[in-house]
């Protein structure tokens, strides 16, 4: 590989970028399409589409023969804000999903180990912990503490910085007073109809291990469904 393409691919994937390398297999010429790139006029637009979509590397049939797409695409994450009873029942769902998961509470009463044993839980406030690993387009986030000093924050940062997924627990009537409280804060109202609220899939969801599954359900139906090319 061209050491300049490598020190790009490198680049974006430590930047939690999307990013495929193509190679020619006639002649070994590569390419580097990354997901923030204008590729809708390239011959391959929909076969990158769907790769970033799916993360899956392959070889594909072009006009001028084979080429191997080497897709590299971040891990997801899911950032779940709160450690209520919701949360312990989402994080080993999720993780078994094939997501990296955290989970931010700065209430001492509901981060504690006891009830989130390992590495996911951050017992600090949003801002603080977001400082050292920022929201990105591969992240979801699914904000459940019904308190929007802790809630309000992290759902602003995910809707400003692209997160495939954001939802927020909380009745209709919560959410409009939620709406106001961000449209107050300057945020675009096109943003502003990105959050799924109330949160989950609409399947009757009645105790948190249910809500859970119905949360974690629309995660990975935005994760899935992404737009062509993430930022």
């Amino acid at each position: 590989m061209d050491l300049s393409l490598l020190k790009t691919l490198n680049a974006e994937r430590a930047a939690r970028r999307a990013a495929i390398l193509v190679t020619d297999m006639a002649n070994g010429a590569q390419r580097l399409v990354r997901g923030g790139d204008d590729f809708h006029s390239d011959p391959l637009a929909e076969e990158f589409a769907r790769r970033f979509r799916s993360g899956k590397s392959g070889l594909v049939q072009t006009d001028a023969g084979e080429a191997f797409l080497t897709v590299s695409v971040p891990a997801p994450r899911l950032v779940i804000i709160g450690a209520v009873h919701i949360s312990q029942a989402l994080v080993p769902m999720a993780e078994i999903a094939g997501f990296d998961v955290a989970v931010i509470d700065p209430r001492t009463a509901f981060a504690t180990e006891e009830r989130f044993p390992g590495s996911t839980l951050k017992a600090d406030w949003p801002e603080e912990v977001l400082k050292d690993a920022p929201l990105d387009p591969f992240t979801a986030v699914a904000a459940v503490t019904h308190d929007p000093k802790i809630d309000d924050f992290p759902l602003m940062e995910a809707l400003k910085t692209g997160c495939f997924y954001v939802g927020a627990l909380g009745s209709r009537k919560t959410h409009g007073k939620r709406l106001e409280r961000f449209a107050e804060a300057g945020l675009d109202p096109a943003l502003l109809a990105r959050i799924d609220a109330p949160i989950g899939l609409d399947i009757g969801a009645a105790s948190p291990q249910e809500i859970a599954v119905a949360v974690l359900g629309s995660v990975i139906q935005a994760l899935r469904k992404m737009p062509d090319a993430a930022p």
